[in-house]
């Protein structure tokens, strides 16, 4: 469905003069307001294909209503977030869940809804139904060449979907691993890894990026072949210049230091990208700042720090995805929210007094190193967000237009309240 632009100002027009007031205040605390709204007008998060639908766990499903049924509803629905916050501006497609039987169609309606196509997701970590080897045991690490030879020939078909859409980078996550001691030759199964994803980096075009991603656990848990930071970045350090780690923020033991670990990629010029969501136990895929939120200002605040010390471009220089998987939400509903975490987190991130900071630092004061990033974090900057939002045309308050205009009621109407979006 498409979202008429004298919906949200009629929304925004009740608002509006409450919003003045809070943004009014807060332009008055903050120094350079109008550099912090151009970076968060720029600033977007590519959604996934696969967030739209009704997530689930391990045990069961629960499928939502009016949830999309083909990849052209999943580029509508992300065109409506997009219409409702201006910072969702990207589709980040999985293959082969979602492939585009014409992808010069899909590439119009994307443009029609003010899409741009983020990286392209391969998937090895399942068995499809016209699969003719499986992944049981694995996929790039397998002992079977032959096995690693379909999980290459997969990639580059995602690469060859990618260069159609417009699309300049593949993300690999890979669920390679062992689940018994003894079960593989950890050596050889990196060896084989390694070989099998430097065949994908050959083909990749000259301006393409390749992110590999890594994660804890799960489906293996005694080994994962990407299990962290450390061998992602060695992946990508052996592959070459276009390969980078990316990170997700729920596959993470508990307690890792995300942070540190984010200063330290930035300083090896070997961050690609994030993937946000949130944890309470371990990949939980939950609303992204819903659980620590003060970790994802400490996060933001070494990637403000970081881009900054190489002069990098925020909005464009990584990527910047969300990916979960709603079980109890509407998944467009948190979305919203997610998105608005991220933006606001960001937002909080920019406020920080740099050579404050600095100079603390160098002083070893630990308590105004403290009190310059928690009055940061405190700082309540949900006007600035909202303004750059009004600015670019989108709403005051997306959650609210989204119930105020029952678009959920709507979609179930025009797509029956059984469907089920094709995803996790």
């Amino acid at each position: 469905m498409f979202l008429e632009k004298y919906s949200i100002e009629k929304h925004n027009e009740v608002s509006l003069k409450d919003h003045q007031r809070r943004f009014s205040f807060i332009s008055s605390e903050v120094s350079n307001t109008e550099n912090i709204l151009k970076k968060l007008i720029d600033f977007q998060v590519a959604i996934p294909s696969w967030a739209l639908g009704t997530g689930g766990t391990r045990f069961a499903r629960f499928a939502g209503g009016g949830e999309p049924r083909s990849l052209e509803e999943k580029i509508e629905d992300i065109g409506l977030l997009h219409a409702l916050n201006r910072s969702s501006g990207a589709i980040s497609l999985h293959i082969p869940w979602d492939i585009p039987s014409n992808a010069s169609h899909i590439k119009a309606l994307a443009a029609q809804n003010g899409l741009r196509f983020d990286a392209m997701n391969s998937n090895t970590f399942q068995d499809q139904p016209d699969q003719e080897l499986s992944y049981k045991f694995g996929s790039m690490q397998h002992v079977n060449k032959e096995v690693r030879k379909q999980a290459i020939d997969h990639n580059i078909e995602v690469i060859k979907y990618g260069i159609e859409l417009g699309s300049e980078s593949l993300t690999v996550w890979l669920s390679d691993g062992s689940c018994f001691p003894g079960q593989l030759n950890f050596r050889k199964a990196f060896q084989n890894t390694l070989e099998s994803l430097q065949e994908v980096y050959a083909a990749l075009p000259e301006s393409w990026k390749m992110f590999v991603e890594y994660k804890a656990f799960e489906p293996n848990f005694y080994s994962t072949t990407v299990g962290d930071w450390g061998q992602s970045l060695l992946y990508a350090t052996k592959l070459g210049p276009k390969a980078y780690t990316l990170v997700d923020l729920g596959h993470h033991l508990p307690n890792a230091n995300i942070e540190q670990i984010v200063a330290l990629l930035l300083m090896e010029q070997k961050l690609g990208g994030f993937h946000f969501n949130d944890s309470k136990y371990g990949d939980d895929d939950l609303t992204v700042g819903s659980i620590k939120p003060y970790q994802l200002f400490l996060i933001f605040n070494e990637l403000v720090e970081g881009m900054d010390a190489r002069g990098m471009n925020h909005a464009t220089d990584l990527g910047w995805m969300i990916d979960a998987s709603h079980n109890v939400k509407d998944p467009l509903e948190d979305l919203l929210q997610s998105v608005e975490a991220i933006m606001i987190t960001y937002a909080q991130a920019l406020l920080v007094d740099r050579k404050k900071l600095v100079a603390a630092q160098q002083e070893n004061d630990v308590v105004t190193a403290q009190e310059i990033l928690q009055q940061a974090f405190r700082t309540d900057v949900r006007a600035l967000v909202a303004e750059a939002r009004l600015r670019s045309g989108g709403a005051l308050h997306p959650l609210a237009v989204f119930r105020g205009e029952k678009i959920r009621e709507q979609l179930i109407k025009a797509r029956g309240a059984k469907t089920v979006a094709t995803g996790l």
